[in-house]
């Protein structure tokens, strides 16, 4: 069953060019029309998200997630399009609005809990488990103006969680708090998704969005990418693989592949080659070129390109696999702040690794060189791959620096 449905979404804001605040400006401006800009900030979005699913909504700053959070929870609305959710919506975004900074801790939680649309019986029921689960219990009675900023959303978080949401939309919020408060939130997040709770989760933590999100969304400037299975869509943005956004009548499922298509069949590179990688090759601690590494030691991944015409701004990344496909890791240029103003003719760039950290196995390797806004010049997906030999007595894939203390 379809809990939430989006169709044909565009959302504009217009923003004027000359700001009048005086009488004298107001009078003077009378004959002169206002100018505006037009600001396209969602652009024909379409998706459904089923009862009990989690998407996930990823893009840069200005792409346009928190807005279409925002729409679907009608704190904004559409400039056309329609948005149907048929569930009832608890919107975890801006955390805290509502509190009164000259009342108490729990004062403003029967407030806030108020406005999340909580019974005063309820309220009165949970307000122990609100404090507790803050970690607020000292400060009950203090007054929320001599709160520091993490308290104030940490309270606002655990009055939020009480509301028994059917449709839950999260902006941010599992970055709330210290690590240890962070837990409990993810805690409470692995709850809901057992619980079928339906979740739109917008974030910049994609570790958190690979592991809760079924589906995710990508949007760009406005644009819907791409929607589909997390861990692709996630590649797509990591390493570049964002296509344009999709004309008008196109699917918008990740490579609009039929069910009975096998993965080895999907073609493992693309890109229009402006710039032209041509190969990839590993170097050891001792500057020779091969596939097979002791585990901790260093290693230099280059890769080779040829920039048929001159380009600004590149952004060159890789992906790990694991021989069975899992995604291990990902970074790129842009990431580690390594800027590149522009590249001519060839060359290669290299990626340094200090120490290998893989126990022992096959491990696969994509690399991708594309555009600043992440349109692809060449994608080479899980096209190389290197051997780990052991060297110790450790099992498993990943060591982990630890000791023993008895």
């Amino acid at each position: 069953m379809t809990a939430i449905e989006v169709e044909h979404l565009y959302k504009t804001f217009r923003i004027p060019h000359e700001k009048r605040t005086t009488i004298f400006e107001t009078l003077t401006g009378a004959f002169k029309p206002p100018t505006y800009e037009t600001f396209h900030a969602l652009k024909d979005i379409n998706f459904t998200v089923e009862e009990g699913e989690a998407l996930g909504i990823i893009g840069e700053n200005g792409s346009g997630k928190s807005t279409l959070l925002k729409i679907i929870a009608n704190i904004l609305y559409p400039s056309s399009g329609k948005v149907t959710a048929l569930k009832r919506i608890t919107p975890f975004l801006e955390l805290g609005v509502g509190f009164q900074f000259d009342l108490t801790a729990v004062e403003n939680i029967k407030i806030y809990g108020t406005i999340m649309g909580m019974q005063k019986r309820e309220i009165n029921d949970k307000l122990d488990d609100i404090i507790e689960f803050a970690g607020l219990e000292k400060f009950r009675d203090t007054k929320i103006k001599n709160f520091s900023s993490g308290m104030q959303v940490r309270l606002a978080f655990s009055t939020a969680i009480q509301t028994n949401p059917e449709i839950l939309l999260m902006d941010e919020v599992l970055a709330v708090g210290d690590m240890e408060f962070q837990q409990k939130c993810l805690d409470i997040l692995s709850q809901y998704r057992k619980d079928g709770v339906t979740i739109v989760f917008v974030s910049h933590d994609l570790g958190s969005v690979r592991r809760f999100c079924d589906k995710t969304l990508l949007l760009n400037k406005g644009e819907q990418i791409v929607l589909g299975d997390t861990g692709d869509v996630i590649d797509r943005y990591v390493y570049g693989g964002g296509d344009e956004a999709p004309t008008a009548g196109s699917q918008n499922e990740l490579d609009a592949v039929e069910p009975d298509v096998k993965p080895e069949d999907k073609n493992p590179r693309w890109g229009d080659k402006t710039v032209e990688i041509t190969g990839v090759e590993f170097y050891d601690k001792f500057g020779n070129k091969g596939s097979r590494f002791n585990s901790f030691d260093p290693m230099i991944i280059k890769i080779f390109y040829n920039a048929h015409k001159k380009v600004s701004d590149p952004v060159f990344g890789i992906a790990l696999y694991s021989e069975t496909g899992e995604n291990l890791f990902g970074t790129n240029t842009e990431l580690k702040k390594a800027s590149i103003e522009y590249l001519e003719g060839k060359g290669h760039v290299d990626l340094m690794i200090e120490r290998i950290p893989m126990i022992t196995g096959r491990f696969l390797l994509t690399v991708a060189v594309h555009t600043h806004d992440q349109k692809p010049y060449d994608w080479h997906d899980k096209q190389y791959s290197f051997d780990v030999m052991p060297t110790g007595r450790d099992v498993g894939l990943f060591e982990v620096p630890c000791s023993w203390k008895i």
